[in-house]
Order: C-alpha cells, then structure tokens, then sequence
C-alpha cells in the first residue's frame, strides 16, 4: 500500500509530465525539470540530483512549505505535481574531513523492529509508534516477547481471577514467583557448575567461594 502526500490535480496534463522549477537555496539561477505528474518522491529526488549534479543522499527538497519525505512506514511516497509548480532544493554539505561526527543518542535508545520482523508485524509497530504515540519502553515489552510469552500472561490473569474467588491468592502469588523462578534456572551443559553448591553433584562448591569453613580456616591460618 502507498500513500500519496498530494491529491491528484483534476487538471493534470494529457501526456502525465509536467514542467516545474527547482531552485536551489543560495545565488543559483532556477532551473526547469519536466517529471510525471504523479511520481515517488524517491525518483524526483534522483532525477533532479541526477540534472543538477547533487549528491541524492544530501539532497533535500520543499514544496508549498512541506518537506518531502521518499517513504513513511516503509512505504513509497507519491507527489502529484502541476506545470510551473515550483521546487526549493537544498543539499546539506558533508563534514570536514577528519572531523569527529557524533550520533544522535536518542536514535540510539529507540526502539527498532529486527529486519527479520514480518510484514504485519511492522504494520502493526507503525500503528502503535505513529498513530497511538506509544513511548518506546512499552514497544520494546511489546514486542520483546515471545507468542509462548504471551500466552503465558493472558492465562495467568485469567487464572487471578478466579485464584481470588476460591481464596488463593496468596498461593497463586507464591506458585506464579516459584515459577518464574524454574522456569529461568536455563539449561546447563555437561560438566559445567551451578553458582549454588545444592544443585552440584556432591554439593561440590565453586572456586573462591566465601563461606563457614572458609572463614574457619582462614582463622585458623591467621589470615583474619
């Protein structure tokens, strides 16, 4: 699905091209380019990068006071356009060489769907981010677990419910903590050694570990 940022003209031209001025922001005369009338931002953008000689990665364009974007939720942008529309193109310098760039931070802590993530999944990610206006802590929990994870979590607050009704809470409170508990204790391999010496064949206890008989002994030795 594609969205269009303009209503399509009802006196759009019989061949579908139409000729619009572009300027540039600084002493460069304006220039004409002739397009289709209704095109994706993205080829715009290319095509007059292509014609004025501009970087397209630094290319930045404004039309009747709004930025053009080349896609929102990962879908193409479309621009219908009219003879003699006029374009306001700027290209943002690149940095010195050897001089330090620094990324934005915020970018960094937002939260971000893994490529891998399905279609629906995305679409249903840009709802909840763009439409609802969700903060990204409550999209990282969302989407962070499992199916397994959520079917976990509606059946336990449809099982509290009824736990409170027979008087159970408190059981069902300890038996979800108990569970939680075992069900993160993770798989060991062969050979390998629990923190806790109650679960090692033998108790036998971690190197280094503190405990009565090592402070004994390091009394004894007069080390303490």
């Amino acid at each position: 699905m594609v969205n269009s940022i303009e209503e399509m003209s009802s006196d759009s031209t019989n061949n579908g091209t139409v000729e619009i001025t572009y300027k540039t922001i600084g002493p460069a005369r304006p220039s004409q380019i002739r397009v289709a009338s209704h095109v994706k931002v993205r080829d715009l953008r290319n095509a007059i990068a292509e014609k004025g000689k501009f970087p397209v990665s630094n290319l930045r364009m404004i039309l009747r006071g709004k930025a053009l974007q080349d896609e929102e939720d990962e879908d193409d942008l479309y621009v219908t356009l009219k003879d003699q529309d006029s374009l306001i193109v700027a290209v943002i310098p690149n940095p010195p060489a050897g001089a330090e760039t620094f990324d934005d931070d915020d970018d960094d802590l937002k939260f971000k769907l893994p490529p891998s993530a399905s279609r629906w999944k995305r679409k249903f990610y840009y709802f909840l981010r763009n439409k609802l206006k969700l903060p990204d802590i409550i999209l990282m929990g969302l989407f962070s677990l499992s199916l397994k994870m959520w079917v976990i979590i509606t059946l336990w607050f449809i099982l509290a419910p009824i736990a409170h009704q027979w008087d159970l809470g408190p059981i069902f409170i300890l038996g979800t903590g108990f569970s939680i508990i075992l069900l993160n204790l993770g798989k060991r391999q062969p050979g390998d050694v629990s923190a806790y010496s109650i679960f090692n064949e033998d108790f036998r206890e971690l190197p280094g570990t503190y405990n009565a008989d090592r402070i004994d002994r390091d009394i004894r030795a007069g080390q303490i």
